[in-house]
């Protein structure tokens, strides 16, 4: 019988089968689909919204002026800003740009044939002729005909007669009696009679370094050998006059010098200390115009000199410090330049075991 068929008319649903109760379960399934897509989408969105809140939040740290924005650059493992100190840096600091250097002017080819073209210096001579010589010394020390630091008075007493070197000695008798007499002796007294002679001559013996000339004092005397190894002469005895109170220090020199494939004759060190040494000095002053006659006579690739001495205006006036000693020293081109190479001058001199 069908449903048609029935007795009362209404017609019936046919049964659910098994495969509609499939569709339901799939139903189900993709509605949970939707919700844990909807969530996890949610959830990365704010995910998101707080990495980007983290990224705004390290860089208004970071460019304030607090150091607090370091430790947010270690989460987000962004580039640093420069360490306070060297030691603290870290591999992602800026490094620091390097120093410029000075740019050297290079010698031009007008500036070289001007600096030829310049005329030489002329001197006369003992004739009166004009000869030619060479340029004025860039150094103070020595001056264009071979003298040493010199004044009016020293070419003067230099190019005097028999006459007028009588005539100064007179002078300078008249001016030592003067002296015996104001310090309250009697200048005629048989124990001093003779004393204002004796005394003048001495003078001129204690200062004839103002006369005497470096090219004279070298003679020639310089070789040429391939040595570029130090040369020392030490323990020159050196006896000088202290301008201020004109009265004697005296001590010990040391020289030392490195050749430029030249050498000069090892007495000559010691007789140009003695020229300089022999005039009114301090003993700064004459520990430098060694050095710096040397190296403008010599050429070499550096010089240094080294002195030791006591100076009787302390020790017989004064403070009267007996005991003490004074040291200078100058040291020029390589020696002033390289540390190991002054380090060792100065330790074959035995000033540092001292």
């Amino acid at each position: 019988m069908s449903d048609s068929d029935s007795p009362s008319g209404v017609s019936v649903a046919p049964a659910r089968t098994t495969n509609g109760g499939g569709d339901e379960k799939k139903d189900r399934n993709s509605r949970k689909d939707k919700s844990n897509s909807s969530s996890s989408s949610s959830s990365n969105g704010a995910k998101k919204r707080g990495h980007n809140d983290n990224n705004k939040v390290a860089a208004a740290s970071s460019g304030g002026a607090s150091l607090d924005g370091v430790n947010d650059s270690h989460i987000n493992g962004g580039e640093r800003r420069s360490s306070v100190s060297k030691p603290a840096r870290d591999f992602r600091d800026k490094p620091e740009p390097a120093p410029k250097k000075k740019k050297r002017r290079k010698t031009t080819t007008a500036t070289t044939a001007a600096a030829a073209a310049t005329p030489t210096s002329v001197a006369p001579d003992a004739g009166d002729n004009i000869a030619e010589v060479s340029t004025r010394s860039p150094s103070p020390v020595i001056d264009f005909d071979g003298l040493s630091r010199p004044s009016r008075g020293t070419r003067e007493r230099l190019e005097e007669s028999d006459a007028q070197q009588a005539e100064r000695l007179a002078r300078m008798e008249g001016a030592v009696r003067t002296l015996l007499e104001c310090v309250g002796e009697d200048p005629d007294r048989e124990g001093v009679l003779a004393t204002p002679n004796r005394y003048a001559k001495a003078l001129l013996f204690f200062t004839k370094g103002y006369q005497e000339n470096v090219r004279d004092i070298v003679n020639g005397a310089i070789f040429q050998e391939n040595h570029s190894e130090m040369v020392i002469v030490k323990d020159i005895e050196v006896f000088s006059m202290c301008e201020h109170h004109l009265v004697p220090f005296t001590g010990k020199m040391h020289i030392g010098y490195i050749p430029s494939n030249a050498v000069i004759g090892i007495s000559k060190l010691p007789r140009i200390a003695e020229m300089f040494a022999r005039r009114l000095q301090i003993q700064e002053r004459l520990t430098k115009e060694v050095a710096n006659a040397i190296m403008e006579i010599l050429k070499p690739q550096g010089v240094a000199v080294v002195m030791e001495s006591s100076h009787l205006c302390m020790v017989m006036r004064g403070v009267e410090k007996t005991g003490s000693t004074t040291i200078t020293s100058c040291v020029l081109g390589c020696f002033e330049r390289k540390e190991k190479t002054r380090n060792e001058f100065l330790s074959l001199i035995g000033v540092n075991r001292r």
